[in-house]
């Protein structure tokens, strides 16, 4: 190759890669678009709407009693965006991707969708420059109190949150059974719960353990229904309560998913001593979370570095590193023993603990 022709080549490389980075970009800058045509069309019910087969603008918007040049406009954006697909001009289809936006699909996540694109979730993000200049949360600036009292005041948002929280449990669900050994506990208390939605993945694995479900009264109220389905509801326990005053006695094994990264350290410590109160010498505690490397890795985005800013706008709490876990540990009283990864895709990871 002469060198003009690498020159040419390093040009034409340059210039692609180039290309890459602004189309990176410009991805990002009209991400909030995207994620409000989404929002939109699950409001609206697109994808329950057009189900399996195939349908035409028009008839959708006949059908929602939208405009139909604007539906049109709206389902090429979600085709844009891979969630749907047009064959012929005006037709649309669902991509495999759009499926799971269906109610009625296996492994759904329309609960999910719905709640992280509604504006109860998104509004605080508005202020995002706010929370990075003082660390606090901008949830309570734009409604006036915290997220879990908003929730407590409109029990319909209550039970999507709990459906939401439910649904995005799945995965990790499925996975957390096989990765330890639960069979050698009598009682297992699952910290604010919710639907026991894990709780009743691990009972089904594991035939031995009973299980207590641990939760406010909004947090349980979808609890019975799902364990009678799962014909575990003699298995179970529910007791109401507030894990920022206490614990249920009894257990030897003691589970909080997803609950710690809410809060922050010093109450995180209040919930892990009321925890340290009760649980016997011989019991392991498990915290199951994403756990943050100590850097971020080069060639892997993840969502769970947005997860940690939705904590900071929303709720106060934050996504935290192995050694974060070890500092809240002892200061709850608990040593850790070890941090096991899930299996990939999952993000989750085993937090295992025992009294100091």
């Amino acid at each position: 190759m002469t060198a003009h022709h690498e020159q040419v080549a390093d040009n034409s490389r340059g210039a692609t890669a180039d290309w890459q980075a602004r189309k990176a970009v410009s991805r990002l800058v009209l991400g909030q678009m995207a994620t409000q045509a989404l929002g939109t069309a699950l409001r609206l019910g697109v994808f329950d709407r057009i189900g399996t087969g195939e349908l035409r603008a028009e008839a959708l918007a006949g059908s929602l009693g939208t405009h139909p040049r604007a539906t049109l406009r709206l389902l090429r954006a979600l085709a844009g965006l891979q969630l749907l697909s047009e064959p012929e001009p005006g037709a649309f289809r669902t991509t495999a991707a759009g499926n799971v936006l269906r109610a009625d699909a296996p492994g759904t996540m329309v609960a999910m969708a719905r709640m992280f694109t509604d504006p109860v979730m998104l509004r605080g993000w508005d202020l995002l420059d706010e929370s990075v200049r003082t660390g606090e949360t901008t949830f309570d600036t734009v409604f006036g109190t915290d997220f879990f009292g908003h929730l407590r005041e409109h029990p319909e948002l209550s039970a999507a949150f709990n459906e939401a929280m439910s649904q995005g449990t799945r995965l990790t669900a499925e996975t957390v059974p096989h990765h330890y050994d639960f069979g050698r506990f009598q009682r297992l208390v699952d910290i604010g719960g919710g639907d026991g939605t894990l709780l009743a993945s691990i009972l089904r694995a594991h035939q031995e353990p009973r299980g207590v479900l641990f939760d406010t009264a909004e947090g349980l109220a979808q609890a019975p229904r799902r364990l009678a389905r799962e014909g575990l509801d003699g298995r179970v326990t529910l007791e109401t309560g507030d894990f920022f005053a206490s614990a249920p006695a009894g257990g030897d094994l003691y589970l909080l998913k997803s609950i710690i990264h809410d809060w922050d350290d010093a109450r995180c410590a209040v919930i892990l001593r009321h925890i340290r109160d009760v649980i016997p010498d011989h019991g392991s505690l498990l915290i199951v979370e994403p756990v943050l490397p100590a850097t971020v890795p080069a060639d892997r985005p993840d969502n769970v570095y947005l997860s940690d800013l939705n904590m900071l706008v929303n709720v106060g709490g934050r996504e935290r590193t192995a050694d974060d876990f070890a500092a809240l540990c002892t200061a709850g009283g608990f040593a850790l023993r070890s941090v096991t990864p899930l299996p990939a895709p999952n993000t989750f990871q085993i937090v295992e603990a025992s009294p100091a």
